[in-house]
């Protein structure tokens, strides 16, 4: 088995957790999870898979990542998302990269295959995302602060042919749950990096549904993609709303 550390984070994720991990079972030598304080089962079922978990009160997506990297006892580290999966075939062609020792490069991206209301989503923005999972953390760390963050690599990068399956929102329900969360944390960055409310802001609203929905070819995915251009417009706008409120708390 390659020396290989799962590390992730979580919050009032008990439901996608096992699946997650079941994916990476043979594959790496230790998984280590920072709990979010979640009020559901989140610890006690990774736990149950095999976790290192430990409890710790968010601060950033960046902060609690970066502490579960500080957590794990192997220099290669595979992150992942809990409504992330690896596919059998990433899961070979990762192992496959360990045979022979140590891979050549510092860090690995990997493409995803995206899901959204129980669809896959080829089109809208979605259909060629790829990101960087597999990385020595000698050579890496997590940045960008409170939300939106990414992996920072000071050394060299290759790519992986095999995706990442990418379940986030199978109903309406949990998306709004996290909708409130990240536009919450979204306006807080802008404001934190001197950013100030425009109505001018609002005119990007139209134009984000128009990206996504036409240039992008969201309407090529059928009504998830209607939905997912919308609702990508409408977080726009909430983010932008949310601005003017803290602005407005300050001046009061």
């Amino acid at each position: 088995m390659p020396e290989i550390s799962l590390a992730l984070i979580a919050r009032n994720e008990a439901h996608d957790l096992p699946a997650c991990l079941e994916s990476v079972k043979g594959l790496v030598s230790e998984i280590v999870l920072v709990d979010s304080m979640s009020s559901d089962d989140t610890a006690r079922v990774a736990e149950s898979l095999g976790a290192r978990v430990q409890a710790r009160e968010f601060d950033s997506y960046a902060g609690q990542k970066n502490h579960a990297l500080g957590m794990a006892s192997n220099d290669w580290v595979l992150h992942l998302d809990p409504d992330e999966t690896l596919t059998p075939e990433l899961k070979a062609e990762i192992a496959a990269l360990f045979k022979n020792g140590a891979p050549e490069k510092d860090a690995y991206s990997v493409p995803y295959i995206n899901y959204f209301l129980g669809r896959r989503m080829r089109h809208g923005g979605l259909g060629t995302e790829r990101h960087v999972r597999l990385f020595r953390k000698s050579k890496a760390a997590f940045g960008g602060g409170l939300v939106h963050e990414g992996i920072v690599v000071k050394g060299s990068v290759g790519a992986l042919r095999n995706p990442v399956s990418h379940n986030s929102y199978p109903d309406m329900e949990e998306y709004l749950e996290k909708f409130n969360r990240y536009t919450t944390l979204a306006a807080q960055k802008l404001h934190a990096s001197g950013k100030r409310f425009s109505f001018f802001n609002i005119c990007a609203v139209p134009f984000e549904f128009a990206k996504r929905y036409i240039l992008r070819l969201g309407f090529l995915d059928g009504f998830p993609g209607l939905v997912w251009s919308a609702v990508c417009a409408f977080y726009v706008f909430v983010k932008y709303v949310k601005l003017w409120r803290i602005e407005k708390g300050e001046r009061q």
